[in-house]
């Protein structure tokens, strides 16, 4: 899979607000697939690798660079 951008809602620019319509851009690095987790995606965030989601019904991606992170 080669590597693409797009626009995601950022859990660290969107923390405790209720709705929020802060955007930023990542890069989606790979597609991951888990039993329990379901689909889900590996992300670079300004330099953070995190996981991030895509949310079928609206079709946008959410990352959380702030429990998500991936380290190493």
């Amino acid at each position: 899979m080669n590597p693409y951008t797009v626009y995601a809602y950022i859990y660290s620019l969107n923390r405790g607000k209720m709705q929020s319509d802060e955007m930023d851009e990542i890069t989606i690095l790979e597609e991951k697939e888990d039993y329990e987790k379901g689909r889900y995606y590996i992300a670079n965030y300004k330099g953070v690798k995190c996981t991030a989601i895509l949310n079928g019904f609206n079709g946008c991606f959410y990352a959380d660079d702030v429990y998500g992170r991936i380290e190493g």
